[in-house]
C-alpha cells in the first residue's frame, strides 16, 4: 500500500517503512510517525524528529518533549487522554531526523507534507498547533518569521491553524515563554468552542 492509497495509520506506517526513495529514512536510526490519541481533536505539527526522537520512535521526547506536556497539562491536556476533546495527535511534516538536527529543507517539505495530508485525512482533527518556524511556514507555505506568525489563528483547509514557538527553542530562549503561554490559552479557549465539523485538506495529488 503507497502512502497516498493507506486507510489507515498502520498502512502509513509500513509504506513509509517501505519507501526506498526517502533520503532521510536511510540516515536516520528509526521512523517517527506519530504519537498519542489518534481520536484526538488537535494535532501538533512539529518541522522534524530530533536526536532523542530518532533514539525512541516517537515525536517530542526528551526535555523538549517533557516541556510540551507540561504546557499541555497547563490546560488539561495530555497526548495519553483518552477522551478526544483533552488529547492530542503529534507529529511532524519530516517523519526522519534530518542529519546534524539541521531545519527541514524546502524539497524534503514538499516531499512529505502529502503524507501530514494523509495524517489529517486520517485523524480529522478540529486545530492544528505548529510549533517553530519550520512547520508553520512548511504547513502554510511560507518563507516568514515566527513572530509574524503566531497569535493568531488561519484557515487551512477549512482548519484552524494556530503556530507558536517550539518547545526546544523555549529551552533556550526563555523570554518566549510567555508569548507561548499566551498562544496555548488561546489554543484552549478555541478548543472549547464549536467550530464546524472536522474536515480534510484537499488531495495533494489532485
Amino acid at each position: 500500500v503507497g502512502a497516498s492509497a493507506a486507510s489507515s495509520r498502520r498502512d502509513l506506517g509500513a509504506a513509509m517503512a517501505g519507501d526506498p526513495h526517502c533520503e532521510l529514512r536511510k540516515g536516520a536510526r528509526n521512523l517517527v510517525l506519530s504519537g498519542g490519541n489518534p481520536a484526538a481533536r488537535l494535532m501538533i505539527v512539529g518541522g522534524a524528529p530530533g536526536r532523542d526522537e530518532d533514539i525512541e520512535g516517537r515525536p517530542f521526547v526528551g526535555r523538549a518533549g517533557q516541556l510540551l506536556d507540561r504546557m499541555l497539562a497547563a490546560i488539561a491536556m495530555a497526548r495519553t487522554a483518552p477522551d478526544a476533546e483533552a488529547s492530542v495527535y503529534i507529529t511532524n511534516i519530516l517523519k526522519s531526523r534530518p542529519p546534524n538536527n539541521r531545519d527541514p529543507l524546502p524539497a524534503e517539505v514538499e516531499a512529505h507534507i502529502p503524507i501530514l495530508y494523509k495524517q489529517i485525512e486520517l485523524v480529522r482533527p478540529k486545530l492544528i498547533l505548529a510549533v517553530g518556524k519550520s512547520a508553520g511556514n512548511g504547513l502554510l507555505g511560507r518563507t516568514s518569521s515566527l513572530a509574524s506568525l503566531r497569535g493568531k489563528f488561519q484557515d487551512y483547509y477549512g482548519l484552524q491553524l494556530l503556530v507558536t514557538y517550539h518547545p526546544a527553542a523555549l529551552l533556550r530562549n526563555p523570554q518566549w515563554k510567555r508569548p507561548t503561554w499566551e498562544d496555548v490559552k488561546l489554543l484552549r479557549t478555541r478548543s472549547d468552542q464549536p467550530v464546524g465539523a472536522r474536515v480534510a485538506p484537499p488531495d495533494p495529488h489532485g
